[in-house]
């Protein structure tokens, strides 16, 4: 990972996106690709092609065919992000939705939704109602750069779709669009605003009265906690005073500017601007004011991922999720004792180690949200995470809070977890974690990727790499899908006799491959699991 000269500084006025042309493009350019679902939703560029009026018109009509097939007849949840191509794209989807009868609740004031607000919509409706199921649709690419623009589809389960889901609105949109463009039902944008299947909600106040049914909000309270908060220039912006005043909380927003260039943020690792409050470089700001504080945080632009900020620094996504699985077993006595906890299988093992000496079942799936909402949603699952700071857990008397990830709870709970142990989740996981279950190092590095790693990665078994060892250990298992579940990880991954691990993958949001290793022998150690992983799965693997 070649570091740019200016990552965690200023971006320069030359690279901010040129707002009116990006906007301009989205009614004008014609698509140059297709809709295309990763592993949450449709996202591109309007600048090139990916992310157009027509994409999201026509996206938007196959998800009204896909409800009425389904008989999904209650009322869509939408709400959408910061990013400049989210509001044209909401006022399309919302014309959409109103042409086809589609009863459609928005956030009031034209004002920005998180995406666990979204999902915690849906799920506090069906509760209820099961008659008339809600289903939701949430206008963001998250934590991507100012240029993207990003769709995605919640149903009933209140998650990320599923692919088969996906798999179908993606053909039909399409279908649409390359075939049968008339096929787009749509009112002009005044007008779906005031039809009677039009509604105008607040979203704020119930999703933050309901927060303390998830963390010990009194305790946070009670104990003074002095919290920094950086939403990134993202959809919370406008959700943490109100936070701050119900539980009377010392909560600091130390940048409520909300601008579609995103001129604020320090560049990350590659010189993009990237909303990724999981990358050190990102969060440069909050983490140079972290002595103000007794923990900040730090959110991406739709807030359903979390950045740690504690005295020592920005805390690695993987060590958080330890010490929060950690924590809440051990504070959370309503909890069944036979839920499982689940992780992507690109995360850490040191929570492998912790969920095992607790004595419960560990839930290991491919890389996507979308594989833990039916064990959240049907309570199987006490916990969900994501190497890349996503994640969601139960609220605590055991029913479900939300099933997509939710930068809220996750966040609240490292103040929690400090104002009853005393300690920061940062010690924790040094003072505590680490001297039962060792010190691994973890990195995942990010490359271009060609059309010819592609299909290697998409061809590869468990019997396609030749190699035995790597780095001098021995291999003790080569796997292409899951264990958790047995789906299809979209790559490899290869274990180690000490503990360590290799993963590649292509990204599902971004053109480039993903390679992650986790290390217990340093990062010498780590380094030469990386170029000899590489050299097995693209060089020295069998023909």
């Amino acid at each position: 990972m070649e570091l740019h000269p200016l990552a965690g500084n200023p971006a320069p006025s030359s690279m901010l996106v040129h707002i009116p042309r990006l906007v301009s493009a989205y009614y004008t350019e014609e698509p140059a690709g297709p809709v295309s679902f990763g592993t949450s939703g449709h996202r591109g560029s309007s600048m090139s092609g990916t992310f157009n009026e027509m994409h999201i018109a026509s996206t938007a009509q196959a998800i009204c065919e896909y409800r009425a097939s389904k008989g999904i007849k209650g009322p869509l949840f939408m709400g959408f992000d910061t990013h400049a191509l989210s509001e044209p794209a909401f006022r399309t989807a919302l014309e959409v939705f109103a042409g086809n009868g589609v009863e459609v609740v928005i956030h009031e004031k034209d004002e920005y939704t998180p995406t666990p607000v979204i999902s915690f919509f849906i799920l506090e409706h069906n509760r209820e109602r099961t008659g008339r199921l809600a289903d939701g649709v949430v206008v963001t690419p998250s934590h991507n750069p100012p240029q993207d623009g990003g769709f995605k589809y919640n149903p009933p389960h209140g998650g990320p779709a599923d692919v088969d889901v996906t798999g179908w609105i993606e053909a039909r949109a399409n279908h649409i669009m390359r075939e049968d463009p008339s096929a787009v039902k749509r009112l002009p944008y005044e007008r779906a605003r005031r039809v009677s299947t039009t509604h105008e909600r607040d979203f704020i106040s119930p999703f933050v009265d309901s927060l303390s049914e998830v963390v010990q909000m009194e305790l946070i309270q009670r104990e003074g906690i002095r919290i920094g908060v950086d939403p990134l220039g993202g959809a919370a912006v406008h959700f943490w005073e109100p936070i701050a005043a119900r539980y009377r909380l010392r909560i600091e927003v130390v940048n409520d500017q909300v601008d579609p260039t995103f001129r604020f943020m320090p560049l990350d690792w590659d010189g993009q601007i990237r909303m990724d409050c999981s990358s050190p470089y990102a969060m440069a700001n909050l983490i140079s004011m972290k002595n103000r504080f007794d923990i900040a945080w730090g959110n991406d632009t739709d807030c359903d991922r979390h950045g740690i900020v504690c005295r020592s620094g920005l805390m690695n996504p993987n060590h958080y999720l330890a010490v929060a699985i950690w924590y809440l077993l051990r504070n959370r006595p309503d909890w069944r004792s036979d839920l499982a906890l689940g992780k992507t299988l690109v995360s850490s093992k040191m929570i492998d180690r912790v969920v095992a000496d607790s004595g419960r079942e560990l839930f290991e799936v491919p890389v996507g949200f979308k594989w833990f909402v039916e064990g959240l949603l049907h309570g199987t699952l006490a916990f969900g995470g994501e190497e890349s700071a996503g994640a969601a857990f139960l609220r605590k008397d055991g029913r479900a809070w939300c099933t997509d990830k939710d930068g809220f709870s996750l966040t609240l709970l490292a103040a929690e977890i400090l104002a009853k142990t005393g300690r920061s989740p940062d010690e924790i996981y040094r003072e505590t974690l680490v001297p039962l279950y060792g010190e691994p190092y973890y990195q995942r590095a990010d490359s271009p990727i060609t059309d010819e790693q592609k299909s290697i990665l998409k061809g590869l078994r468990p019997d396609s790499i030749e190699a035995s060892y790597l780095a001098g250990l021995k291999i003790t298992d080569l796997m292409t899908r899951a264990p958790g579940n047995g789906a299809p990880i979209g790559g490899v991954k290869g274990l180690l006799e000490d503990g360590s691990w290799f993963a590649i993958r292509p990204s599902g949001t971004e053109p480039k491959m993903k390679v992650y290793v986790e290390s217990f022998g340093g990062e010498a150690l780590w380094q030469e699991i990386l170029k000899e992983a590489l050299s097995a799965v693209f060089e020295k693997r069998k023909q």
